[in-house]
């Protein structure tokens, strides 16, 4: 086994072709500078992609640069700044391929190098390597980590709270990280087992009118939590777990007038419980257990009632050992897209409240007067 070696060449200034200077917007040639850097032992795909594919979002993060790639060596001219920034992103780049994490294909890596850039402009002195490739569990060769400052936040709180919110938009990896930390307290012997749940509401179909019997009605509800487990578990260790009840996946109903020791208890779609079911939940830690709800305010599929995440917030706000993150569009790590999409609905759902709070003001403004 050897350990790669990183070597950073002197910076020296440089002069561009004019053509390449304006279109990276860079006016004074005499501040262009270069830096050189050298990586021994570790397969440049395996740092940049194929196709030296992540050269370029390196660019799109220091627009002022340019990156070029030869055999070892990688050389970074522009903008004496953001050389600089751009050498540290690649620096922890190379931190993190030594630290096991994989660079390859697929816009989960692309991510992992934006959220490292942004990382670095709010605080040069922080360590994204540190951060975002610390693992919760390795399952088939695949590690499961943060892979933004807020997802680790998350897991953080996790490990230092009893009971813990994750509030935030679709693809942000609040359920997955909150599973994938249940079945490493599990493997790690701090919980007996593991219980996840879900409320069986129904979005757009009655259960009464799907066929099958009541079983066959509520697996959907669950399926996801049981892809999750097939993808972090021993696919032959996993029937076995369940049939013995280590591990048991259920509807939020079937929680009622337990008390649940020693055990990791996972609440996903809570913006989807009422809030009687919310505090029956909370009630049922018993010792040595934990408990993580998940949710999403924004996609209430309940039809006229209150929703029990959103009441909690306020009601437990103030008491100790119960933490709420809050995940936001900058976190999901899924398609681009997906954080382009959660962002247009709250822009969205912004300007309706703003157009019903103006049309109430007119309203109230119109029956004040004589």
């Amino acid at each position: 086994m050897y350990t790669p070696t990183f070597s950073v060449g002197t910076l020296r200034k440089e002069h561009l072709p004019t053509s390449e200077r304006a279109e990276r917007g860079i006016q004074d040639a005499a501040r262009v500078e270069s830096a050189s850097l050298r990586v021994d032992g570790i397969a440049m795909v395996r740092l940049l992609g194929t196709q030296d594919r992540l050269l370029k979002v390196i660019e799109r993060q220091f627009p002022r640069v340019t990156l070029a790639v030869r055999s070892n060596e990688i050389t970074i001219e522009g903008d004496p700044d953001e050389v600089r920034g751009a050498v540290r992103l690649v620096e922890e780049l190379v931190t993190m391929i030594r630290r096991g994490t994989e660079m390859g294909d697929g816009e989960v890596d692309e991510h992992s190098v934006t959220e490292s850039a942004k990382m670095l402009r709010t605080d040069p002195r922080t360590s994204p390597a540190e951060l975002l490739s610390q693992a919760i569990l390795t399952s088939r060769g695949r590690s499961i980590r943060p892979k933004t400052a807020g997802q680790k936040d998350y897991v953080d709180a996790i490990d230092e709270n009893t009971i813990v919110f994750g509030i935030g938009p679709a693809g942000t990896g609040k359920t997955y990280l909150a599973m994938a930390k249940a079945v490493q307290a599990l493997q790690r012997k701090e919980v007996t087992r593991i219980i996840l749940t879900r409320p069986a509401v129904e979005a757009g179909e009655r259960l009464g009118y799907l066929p099958g019997t009541l079983t066959d009605k509520i697996d959907p509800y669950l399926r996801p939590l049981f892809d999750a487990l097939g993808e972090m578990m021993d696919p032959e260790l996993l029937p076995k777990l369940l049939a013995t009840g280590t591990i048991e996946v259920a509807p939020l109903a079937y929680m009622r007038g337990r008390t649940l020791n020693e055990a990791f208890i996972v609440l996903d779609e809570a913006q989807n419980t009422t809030p009687e079911q919310m505090k029956m939940f909370l009630t049922r830690l018993g010792f040595s257990s934990k408990m993580v709800i998940t949710g999403d305010i924004t996609q209430i599929d309940l039809p006229a009632a209150a929703s029990g995440l959103q009441l909690v917030t306020s009601v437990l706000s103030d008491v100790d050992d119960i933490h709420f993150s809050r995940l936001t569009s900058a976190d999901v790590v899924r398609h681009t897209l997906v954080g382009q999409i959660v962002d247009a609905y709250t822009k969205y759902d912004a300007e309706r409240q703003a157009e019903r709070y103006e049309r109430e003001q007119r309203r109230n403004t119109e029956g004040s007067k004589p």
